[in-house]
């Protein structure tokens, strides 16, 4: 399956002067897969360093500089390591921190040589306060779960993404290509965006196999907690781990985790679930300016999921729910809200890990609450998911003549258009939105 994030290594590839990449991302999202089809395909020789599954390569690493690392990697894996021509990986870099302390060294001292790093649990190391890292010398690029344009790529849907790519408000897509695009995002929020359900799925057509897999990956996740956490934490992290699917687009509250819980052990664990990339905390801003993070209220907030398909799985969605309701319907609107934030965050810049926020007004005669708010340029623009029509969007509207906003983006399965500042955007859309504003 292609990834998007391939693009970006190929422009490294080619670049005079680079520095070591380091991919992040949580556990099955595909790091390895994309990096050793990259290795095969874009290089004459590839060697890769599993730590992981060796870790008697560590032992290479005693010296941090790379005129002793290399030969010591050549006689393990017998193969050269020839800078300009062979990409070394070192996979599950996180179980020897001094790889990661040795990539410095590589962009300093053999700067010709390809050097790729990649880990799932990677962000425990690096925010461990004893761990230097060699900032400035590592570039970061994160992957994320496959988004729906990558799943229309998988689909051999090439005609529909050209449609969604040149379609405008003044020409949207007809009622036949509308229609099949929300059938496809019907599978997709079975699916979700984890290559191997992707995989099984594009292989049988089974939503009973997905489902199965989804079990499988989260499971692998709960057998992750030990290797992050102590016997005392582990309850902890188990326990919001089950409840976590069903607070999502929620205001987080931890009594609402379990009451006999103390909130000072919840937060660590919700912290270390950040850090894992299995829950993102969606904060409320004011919106009063950029950058959105400036005001952002650190103690009010709604969750993410990693995965739309992890979420449905976990909350136990019958399948027949999705391929025959209203989207946006579905558990109350739960994985519209979902999907939405997920695509936003899969088309936001890899080089940063970036954020969700929405807007909240807590007021007793006029409260309101606008599902996302991003910044498209030097404007903040706020998006409403919701079923209906736009002329019943009091939140957005009530947002908009606040903030003097120029443009509103209301999501849901409505086919494109444009009123009254209101840019009415279909589901399967929401990459096209930078293209689409201003309209």
């Amino acid at each position: 399956m292609e990834r998007d994030l391939r693009k970006e290594l190929d422009q490294w590839q080619k670049k005079e002067e680079r520095i070591p990449l380091l991919i992040r991302g949580s556990r099955q999202v595909g790091k390895s897969y994309l990096v050793e089809a990259f290795g095969r395909e874009a290089f004459e020789s590839f060697v890769t360093v599993n730590f992981e599954m060796k870790p008697d390569y560590c032992a290479c690493f005693q010296s941090l500089d790379p005129s002793d690392i290399i030969p010591q990697l050549e006689g393990l894996s017998k193969t050269r390591i020839i800078p300009g021509k062979t990409l070394l990986f070192l996979d599950e870099i996180q179980n020897c921190p001094r790889a990661l302390m040795a990539l410095r060294y590589f962009k300093e001292k053999l700067p010709q040589l390809h050097v790729i790093g990649a880990g799932s649990l990677l962000e425990f190391t690096i925010e461990d306060e004893q761990f230097s890292f060699p900032v400035g010398r590592v570039q970061f690029l994160y992957l994320k779960p496959l988004s729906f344009r990558e799943f229309l790529q998988a689909k051999g849907e090439e005609m529909a993404l050209e449609q969604i790519r040149s379609a405008t408000v003044a020409n949207p897509l007809g009622k036949g290509m509308h229609k099949h695009l929300l059938d496809l995002l019907k599978s997709y929020f079975f699916t979700g965006g984890m290559p191997s359900a992707i995989r099984s799925f594009l292989s049988d057509n089974s939503y009973l196999e997905c489902q199965r897999i989804h079990d499988v990956i989260l499971g692998n996740y709960q057998n992750d907690f030990g290797k992050y956490a102590s016997k005392s934490q582990y309850k902890y992290l188990q326990r919001l781990f089950e409840k976590a699917p069903r607070m999502v687009g929620q205001r987080f509250k931890f009594n609402k985790i379990d009451p006999e819980m103390r909130s000072r052990e919840l937060k660590i664990a919700l912290e270390q679930l950040g850090y894992a990339g299995l829950i993102y905390e969606v904060h409320a801003v004011s919106a009063a300016g950029l950058p959105l993070k400036a005001q952002m209220k650190d103690n009010k907030f709604k969750l993410a999921f990693l995965d739309i398909g992890l979420l449905q799985t976990s909350l136990r969605v019958d399948p027949q729910d999705i391929l025959q309701a209203d989207l946006l319907q579905i558990n109350a609107g739960v994985l519209a809200e979902q999907f939405v934030g997920q695509e936003l965050l899969a088309y936001a810049n890899p080089y940063r890990k970036e954020e969700l926020f929405f807007w909240e007004r807590e007021q007793v005669s006029s409260s309101a609450q606008v599902d996302y708010v991003v910044a498209i340029g030097s404007e903040i623009i706020p998006i409403e998911v919701k079923a209906g029509k736009t002329g019943k969007l009091k939140s957005l509207h009530l947002f908009m003549s606040e903030k003097k906003s120029s443009l509103g983006v209301h999501i849901s399965q409505n086919p494109l258009s444009f009123h009254n500042h209101i840019l009415a955007l279909p589901l399967y859309m929401i990459d096209e939105l930078p293209r689409l504003y201003p309209t």
